[in-house]
């Protein structure tokens, strides 16, 4: 008998979209996410799951053995929520002032554990097992590291890894699914521009590190257009900048920081060295001093063929509720810590609704997602983590 994976998610709809809602309600940032591992993995408790807690500071990871030996299917979900200050009105808005869940890491962590509900009523169907990872901390990429580093990838070792982004990008109800490079890398960097402070009146008294930093910053835009070639896919953006105390003084120095995305690892190094070479040659033409910090780097998010194949073969058996789209996209993700050592993927599931305003994208103060995601993601996902375990 073939069982109905998404009939059985859509039975858990109100279960899935009040557990999300409350964590949107109390959102924590990267490592502090102790009301939220407090839930899980009292859930997964409950569900007579194996359960360990502070693995990675404060991830928690369930093992839902099957009744049978078979593979391992390590299925991962992130926490963490982001400084910002929400500006939605629902009723389920954050209450911690300054943070918010505007990337969907609530939906994640309602979806996995809709998951881990579901299939641990099946388990008497499945070889094998499923390693639930709810992993801390992937918006400041310090995360899936600590998790591996507290042995998540041991006892048991995955076969399979696979995991889900709710994607405002895509419409509720369209899948990406992608063999190969699916999310970009990234490195971070910070520059100091060290000028000659003065009276704002006087600027030829000074060596003014704020124009500086915009010329610098303008110039640093000319790596993507002019150093990299254009058949590879690069991204440099600044985030944050910071100088002065007062519109009349010139400050004696400005901090600026940024990002930067790529999906070829080879390009990385000429990206960093580019960086380096354009804020030191601007700052010396300026008169003034470039220091250029390197913050960590992840890698790509590298979907396995295979894998991703199956996927496709899956969700085609709920043809008219899902669409599979093969879409790359440049936002990162620590996930891909997890995937390196066996074949994985790690999909984007559409949670826009345009009609209903629900596109704000990810990181925004106004992101929310269509609901309709999250019974959606558990029945597919159940039904291919099933697959793998022959139920």
């Amino acid at each position: 008998m073939t069982i109905d994976f998404l009939a059985d998610a859509e039975a858990l709809r109100a279960e899935l979209i009040e557990r999300r809602r409350d964590f949107h309600r109390h959102p924590e940032l990267a490592f502090q996410e102790h009301r939220t591992a407090g839930i899980v993995a009292d859930e997964l408790n409950q569900l007579g799951l194996e359960v360990q807690t502070g693995v990675g500071k404060t991830g928690v990871v369930g093992i839902l053995e099957g009744a049978s030996d078979g593979p391992t299917v390590l299925y991962r979900a992130d926490m963490d929520a982001l400084p910002i200050q929400e500006e939605n009105s629902a009723d389920y808005v954050s209450r911690a002032p300054g943070v918010m869940h505007a990337c969907g890491h609530d939906g994640h962590t309602a979806i996995a554990l809709g998951i881990a509900k579901l299939l641990s009523k099946r388990r008497d169907d499945l070889r094998g097992r499923v390693k639930f990872v709810f992993q801390p901390a992937e918006e400041v990429g310090g995360g899936a590291k600590s998790m591996i580093a507290d042995g998540v990838l041991e006892t048991p070792a995955p076969d399979f890894t696979l995991g889900i982004h709710l994607w405002n990008d895509l419409e509720a109800g369209v899948i990406s699914v992608v063999s190969g490079p699916t999310m970009s890398g990234a490195g971070m960097f910070e520059i100091t521009v060290t000028g000659k402070g003065g009276h704002g009146a006087m600027p030829h008294q000074t060596a003014d590190p704020i124009v500086c930093s915009a010329q610098m910053i303008l110039a640093l835009q000319t790596i993507v257009s002019r150093n990299v070639n254009p058949l590879d896919m690069v991204v440099i953006s600044i985030g944050k900048l910071e100088a002065g105390s007062a519109r009349n003084i010139i400050p004696q120095t400005a901090t600026f920081s940024g990002s930067f995305r790529l999906f070829r690892e080879e390009t990385r190094e000429l990206v960093r060295t580019r960086i380096r070479d354009v804020a030191e040659g601007v700052a010396s033409a300026m008169g003034c001093r470039a220091d250029v910090d390197f913050g960590m780097g992840i890698g790509a998010v590298i979907n396995d063929a295979e894998v991703s194949s199956r996927a496709r073969e899956v969700f085609a058996r709920y043809e008219g509720a899902v669409s599979v789209v093969d879409e790359p996209w440049m936002a990162s993700e620590d996930v891909g810590l997890l995937m390196q050592r066996n074949p994985s993927a790690y999909l984007l599931v559409g949670s826009a609704n345009h009609e209903r305003g629900l596109d704000y994208p990810h990181h925004h103060p106004q992101f929310d997602i269509d609901e309709d995601a999250l019974p959606l993601s558990v029945g597919v996902m159940s039904a291919l983590i099933a697959d793998y375990l022959g139920a």
